[in-house]
């Protein structure tokens, strides 16, 4: 069984990562999400990452702010792909996560998404792009959501838009 792993440095990560969630259930990916952090609890991160990993886990997305350290102590643990998610909060309101989740040794790759929301969004997808590479099913439901959101776009414009003709 394939499935994506879900850690999150806390319990105020949550709200956030709920929206990782709801992308994966709406396209049927099955995932596993716990709360583990990299420095209050190293033990259990390293444990799970490796027990993760031989039920199937095949990419690790990780939610961490402040120094947010877990994205690269998950990356030292395992060669599977990790996203790491920058959470807003602290006194550089985010910032300060996006550089430490980003910054990462040669060698010791973390994929980074945007901070807060957006950025637990785009790691599902980053997520199940990297398992369509291989999975056809998956990959034609996210085509196909591409264009259902490419036709969103153009119905919202026809609502409001205002155009002047031109003369040829």
């Amino acid at each position: 069984m394939r499935f994506i792993s879900i850690i999150m440095g806390s319990k105020s990560d949550y709200d956030v990562m709920r929206e990782c969630a709801k992308v994966l259930d709406t396209f049927g990916v099955q995932y596993e999400m716990i709360i583990s952090s990299a420095h209050r609890s190293p033990h259990r991160t390293k444990n799970y990452v490796t027990e993760a990993e031989k039920r199937g886990a095949t990419v690790f997305i990780c939610a961490a702010g402040m120094a947010a350290h877990l994205a690269g102590v998950v990356a030292s643990l395992t060669v599977k792909p990790v996203i790491g998610v920058p959470m807003k909060g602290g006194f550089l309101d985010g910032m300060d996560a996006l550089l430490s989740t980003v910054q990462m040794p040669a060698g010791m790759p973390v994929a980074t998404v945007a901070v807060g929301k957006a950025g637990a969004v785009n790691a599902a997808y980053l997520a199940m792009q990297i398992l369509a590479i291989d999975d056809p099913e998956l990959k034609t439901k996210l085509e196909e959501d591409r264009i259902a959101k490419a036709k969103k776009v153009e119905a919202d414009s026809k609502e409001i838009e205002v155009l002047i003709e031109r003369e040829n």
